[in-house]
């Protein structure tokens, strides 16, 4: 009996903290580059950094969707086998593309600075790549999807 009040109770309380676990695009963009941050901050490899940024990105970027995107009306004239292909290889160049980019900077600092929700389903996120001796200040805006508040994910930067 006490094993079915406490599988009971703990059902309960997953079923509540998980509508509390949804997280503000800004909140999630803040997070996002701050482990970006310590990551180029580390005295690792250039390999290592670029292993850890891949793992960042597959769980915070809509790689999908931006490959729709970027496939665009060519995605009517591919079969079932030609778009999964393709959707792989996006991925894999997607992820080099971006992880051995962003491994050259060390110590970014990137602070959130606002938020406009553009629709239920996107969110536009300001951000500012403060300016150091080297270069100049950069406003970063993110646009995320939130269709789902409990894993937003980014789908484009400007």
């Amino acid at each position: 009996m006490k094993l079915k009040k406490l599988i009971y109770i703990s059902i309960i309380y997953l079923l509540s903290f998980n509508n509390v676990c949804s997280i503000e695009p800004e909140k999630f963009v803040q997070i996002t580059v701050d482990k970006v941050s310590t990551i180029l901050s580390q005295n690792t490899s250039k390999e290592q950094k670029i292993n850890e940024l891949k793992k960042i990105a597959k769980k915070n970027v809509y790689i999908e969707k931006i490959g729709n995107y970027t496939l665009g009306s060519f995605k009517k004239t591919l079969n079932d086998k030609e778009k999964k292909e393709y959707f792989i290889l996006f991925e894999q160049y997607f992820l080099k593309s971006f992880s051995s980019r962003l491994s050259e900077y060390n110590n970014p600092k990137i602070d959130v600075v606002s938020k406009k929700v553009l629709n239920k389903n996107y969110t536009m996120v300001n951000s500012v790549l403060k300016g150091t001796k080297e270069r100049s200040e950069v406003k970063i805006d993110w646009r995320v999807y939130t269709k789902d508040s409990e894993k937003p994910l980014i789908v484009d930067l400007r």
